[in-house]
């Protein structure tokens, strides 16, 4: 089992580098993929895998898919065909529900519902962090975050672990783990910091870098505590067995999907406060460091500029 596990570790890591370091429509491809295998899981945990509630939910995955590609073509704002397309979705299952009754029930249609936020919708904030200026560096923070939060909180947890996190759902899991767990994924997110500045030269923020990683540590715990819940209300093990030894891919990806979310808002967050980014831009293709720097630089000068000008004539 260890070996099967270690094989397929191993080539989930080269497709996870060859297909985010490609960036652009290979890692949107693949992710729209994973998703529809992994909403395919969870429908199949409510027996709606190949019913009405699910299919529907495949066609409007694919429906949001579709809009992050166009986005840029879109006329008006762009938040509300993403708002219109959700609530044609919550129109679209409640008429499944009401024309179908009594053939599923509201655990049902709201599963399928859930599922494409749950799954579609947080897994495509991989994509949306890559496209951001210097995602090719920030968006690895959401895998070795994830992931090393998960072995420090397991270290610390054999070590030290005494009072349970979650007694009933997960008893293994401990609060000194779950702290120790958080204070590594910081620690991963400030060595990474200095890597990517030593060898990339990227300007990395490490005390940014440090907090993305402590907060989404926090929230992949939660992530990771989340899914084991459902499997346990549903007395399954495993959601699939598509990777041999992890399970399904939301066995693999369940602190991923969570950390998603909160490391594109935190990334988004930093790269608007710098300056290098205005909420009306559109970045797409893969955006090197030295352009970001470039406009951190322009900021800056402008900044000064405004600065002088005011300090040469206070009126103004």
């Amino acid at each position: 089992m260890f070996k099967t596990r270690l094989l397929s570790g191993i080539m989930l890591m080269i497709i996870a580098l060859t297909t985010v370091i490609a960036g652009g429509q290979v890692l949107f491809t693949v992710l729209f993929a994973i998703s529809l295998i992994g909403m395919s899981e969870l429908y199949k945990v409510f027996g709606i895998e190949k019913k009405a509630p699910g299919i529907v939910g495949y066609i409007f995955a694919f429906g949001y898919y579709a809009l992050i590609y166009m986005e840029e073509y879109l006329p008006g704002e762009k938040h509300t065909w993403f708002m219109l397309l959700f609530m044609a979705y919550l129109i679209c299952q409640m008429a499944v529900l009401v024309f179908s009754y009594p053939k599923y029930n509201t655990q049902q249609i709201m599963a399928a519902f859930f599922g494409v936020f749950y799954v579609a919708v947080m897994l495509s904030y991989i994509y949306l962090t890559r496209m951001l200026p210097g995602g090719v560096f920030t968006v690895w923070l959401v895998f070795i975050c994830s992931w090393g939060c998960d072995t420090c909180a397991y270290c610390v947890g054999m070590l030290i672990g005494k009072h349970k996190m979650a007694p009933v759902l997960s008893p293994k899991k401990s609060v000194e783990g779950g702290i120790g767990g958080i204070a590594g994924a910081a620690l991963i997110g400030v060595l990474y910091a200095l890597a990517v500045n030593h060898w990339g030269n990227a300007g990395a923020s490490i005390v940014s870098y440090a907090v993305i990683g402590a907060v989404g540590g926090a929230i992949s715990q939660i992530g990771d505590l989340a899914a084991s819940a459902i499997k346990r209300y549903h007395n399954i093990k495993d959601y699939g067995k598509l990777i041999p030894g992890h399970g399904g891919i939301l066995d693999r990806f369940d602190s991923v999907i969570f950390y998603c979310s909160d490391h594109i808002l935190s990334c988004g967050f930093i790269v608007r406060h710098k300056g290098i980014m205005k909420p009306e831009d559109k970045f797409t293709g893969d955006m090197l460091q030295d352009r970001c720097r470039s406009e951190v630089q322009r900021y800056e000068k402008n900044r000064c500029l405004r600065v002088y000008r005011l300090d040469r004539n206070p009126d103004a």
